[in-house]
């Protein structure tokens, strides 16, 4: 298997630190969240609109930067929650086709260019722009990394260092002043939700290129007095439109202008985002409906996504004992075994595997089958993340709260599952199992069915397949030795706990096998063995 290019690792490991970071700050940023709506949700949709990026750039395999950084761009555009989202989806999105149109032999200056077009797409994307905000954060970054790039060292490996600590630095003070140029956020004696969220990720940034954490600099703000949006029994602004209306659009980028001006007359907060016939659309509207025909007449929108903004608020402002009773979890398994794992853990099971995956209505059934008003789906696989997730939204409709956390691989869900906690906030758990499930790293090995053409090269019938984190990266004829070698390649990013999934038919003697090649130089690592009963794949492997 290729390893990663040395820019593409950076790229892994800036995406992996944003993560943690914004997973960790997640519910300081939603209780900062009083613009543009109260609704308290700002640190968690970006958080999952940035997993959603990061998960892409890790599908895409270590092979090529213009692969990666395309991937991690539209990863962000399909996977971009709320308002900061979109607006966060667009940043990235720039930045990525940004990074590539640039000179590689200047890597300060490219970085520089980097930051500043994405600040120009993102007010580009926003239809009336807000000084206060993300936007004006983002601004500032750019304009702290362009004044260093004109007096860059001659050492080419410290360029993006020097520009990108400059462009943190200038983020933060900028966020400190956006109360000054917001009303509603010195009124409420706060920073803005996303500008903050942005800063973190630029931090991040700081600490992938520098490997030092930048200064702490929340004790400059008043980030302690509660926002309006956390007092209990706030009335709901009367001038707040009735629903959030979001969709992914398929349209030719010539009916954009249009769709643009025809939401704009329908309501706020318009952010359209995208390019090449893909668009992510966000605003803010009274009449839900007439912003889907737009849509429509735009082109084929899909993933519709209407949340009453008000009952929003109103969630966000109540008391945090005031919640709907009760929290399942839907999971998706393939294979007997594997049903037990879940079931035994609380979970409502679904039949999945080759051959059985399951409908949107199945799934919805089985959400409204645990009984709770809080529900988080683990699809388990890759081709089930979009059915479950049209469920999770059906079931919003119907006034579950409802989500899924994307979980692409069986010892993923496991993952998740093991750090489930109904006593936490719905988002905290959601976030927490979110991150499990991100940083479980997964292969599998499978016996070859016919002569094809993989990733690790050509294979016949019969021949041992490794896969890694979804990619065929191992062609071999023993079955132990390949399980050993998807195993080490998995803990060579380092790691705590192995779980190993015996298939159907799967032996003690092949999880006995890999389990002493895992001990025998790595002692400290725990190993956890299932009898999963999966068909196709004799064993499961997972690293966290």
């Amino acid at each position: 298997m290729t390893e990663p290019s040395a820019p593409v690792a950076l790229l892994r490991r800036w995406a992996d630190l944003a993560v943690e970071a914004l997973g960790a700050a997640r519910g300081e940023i939603d209780a900062l969240n009083v613009y543009p709506v109260p609704d308290g949700d700002t640190g968690t949709n970006v958080y999952l609109t940035f997993e959603a990026a990061r998960q892409a750039l890790v599908d895409s395999g270590p092979y090529d930067l213009g692969r990666a950084l395309n991937a991690f761009g539209r990863g962000a555009l399909l996977g971009a929650r709320g308002n900061s989202g979109v607006i966060l989806s667009q940043l990235l999105r720039a930045g990525s086709e940004g990074l590539l149109r640039g000179n590689p032999l200047e890597p300060g200056k490219l970085l520089a260019g980097t930051l500043e077009i994405s600040a120009e797409g993102a007010y580009a994307a926003v239809a009336e722009p807000v000084e206060g905000t993300i936007l004006s954060v983002a601004r500032a970054a750019a304009a702290g990394a362009t004044k260093a790039a004109r007096t860059l060292p001659d050492d080419v490996t410290q360029q993006m260092a020097v520009v990108i600590t400059a462009a943190a630095r200038a983020a933060r003070e900028a966020l400190i002043r956006t109360p000054e140029q917001l009303d509603v956020l010195r009124d409420a004696g706060v920073v803005d939700a996303g500008g903050r969220a942005l800063c973190v990720i630029l931090d991040a940034a700081q600490t992938a290129l520098t490997g030092s954490r930048p200064p702490p600099y929340v004790d400059r703000v008043d980030t302690t007095k509660t926002p309006v949006a956390a007092e209990p029994a706030v009335d709901v602004p009367t001038e707040v439109p009735g629903y959030e209306v979001m969709f992914l659009l398929d349209a030719d980028d010539d009916r954009i202008p249009t769709l643009r001006s025809q939401l704009a007359g329908l309501g706020d907060s318009l952010v359209v985002v995208g390019g090449d016939g893909l668009w992510s659309v966000h605003v803010h509207v009274d009449d839900a409906g007439a912003a889907v025909e737009a849509g429509i007449e735009a082109g084929r929108p899909y993933r519709v996504r209407v949340t009453h903004l008000a009952a929003e608020i109103r969630r966000a402002t109540r008391r945090p004992v005031a919640r709907s009773p009760g929290r399942g979890v839907v999971a998706i398994a393939a294979g007997q075994g594997l049903r037990a794992v879940f079931s035994d853990a609380g979970a409502v099971v679904l039949d999945g595997g080759p051959g059985r995956r399951r409908s949107t209505g199945q799934i919805l059934d089985a959400i409204t089958a645990t009984g709770c008003g809080e529900v988080i789906v683990l699809p388990n696989d890759p081709g089930s993340i979009a059915v479950a997730e049209a469920a999770a939204q059906a079931a919003r409709d119907a006034g579950i709260s409802a989500t899924i956390v994307p979980t692409r691989a069986q010892v993923q869900g496991i993952a998740a599952l093991a750090v489930h906690d109904p006593g936490r906030r719905f988002g905290d758990d959601v976030v927490a199992m979110t991150a499990a499930a991100a940083h479980a790293r997964h292969g599998a090995v499978t016996v070859a069915t016919r002569d094809a053409i993989t990733t690790a090269g050509p294979c016949q019938v019969g021949d041992i397949l490794g896969v890694v984190d979804g990619d065929f990266a191992i062609v071999g004829s023993d079955l132990a030795m390949v399980a050993v070698e998807v195993t080490e390649r998995l803990l060579s990013g380092g790691g705590e706990m192995v779980t190993l999934v015996a298939g159907e038919g799967g032996s003690e003697e092949l999880t006995g096998v890999v389990q002493a090649a895992v001990t025998r130089d790595r002692a400290q690592i725990e190993v956890v063995t299932y009898s999963g009963g999966q068909q196709r794949y004799p064993l499961l492997i997972g690293v966290e």
